[in-house]
């Protein structure tokens, strides 16, 4: 993504999991580690998804070091699809290994979203997380958990109003009995084609304004 992109090689559940790492400038106060996940492996997601780069270049102009990872089978990620349970797993393995003990955020796109949802859900008790962020989130087509109360207030949950791969309905209706807000995009589509710029703003904006004091 940029001159100080790291790719690194963890080994996970089912092998070795390829992951680029982005850090901030060296002037800019670090903020933590973000990890981010990427839509469906089995129709072409991958680490280097538009939107995931977006977030990425988002979480690091806000001072935050951003990580992104091929779920198992994709790239040079070992292992086959399973249908977000080793997903998550893979996820949790990039966590423990990249995150520390610092401040965390968690962030995907799609697939990837849904994925967040259950890593966030599988985080030992106490692990206190700074940041969620959920876009294009697929609750039309997986059982994407509920976001813990607490976090509320640190959750971006951003949807295309016009998204033909998960309609907005399906969004509300996760969204609706945890009275969870839902930023929604005129017009966007699926992969905000043409309005990436204005994601970028609305997770910097976020991230800007949670860490305000």
């Amino acid at each position: 993504m940029n001159a100080s992109t790291e790719r690194l090689t963890l080994q996970g559940p089912a092998g070795a999991i390829e992951v680029l790492r982005d850090t901030p400038d060296a002037a800019a106060a670090a903020r933590g580690v973000a990890v981010i996940a990427h839509p469906h492996p089995l129709f072409g997601g991958t680490m280097d998804n538009k939107v995931v780069q977006t977030l990425a270049r988002a979480f690091v102009q806000c001072g935050w070091t951003a990580v992104r990872f091929n779920f198992r089978g994709v790239g040079a990620s070992a292992g086959t699809h399973d249908k977000g349970r080793g997903e998550a797993d893979d996820f949790g393995a990039v966590l423990a290994q990249l995150a520390g003990d610092g401040p965390l955020a968690l962030a995907g796109f799609s697939f990837g979203a849904f994925v967040t949802s259950h890593a966030l859900a599988a985080l030992p008790p106490g692990r206190a997380v700074e940041q969620v962020v959920l876009v294009g989130t697929a609750a039309s087509r997986f059982e994407v958990a509920t976001i813990p109360p607490d976090l509320h207030a640190r959750t971006l949950v951003v949807h295309g109003e016009q998204d033909d791969t998960v309609p907005l309905s399906a969004v509300l209706d996760w969204a609706r009995p945890q009275s969870l807000p839902v930023t929604v995009v005129p017009g966007g589509g699926h992969f905000f084609h043409g309005q990436l710029p204005l994601l970028k703003g609305l997770v910097v904006r976020h991230l800007q304004a949670a860490a305000s004091p």
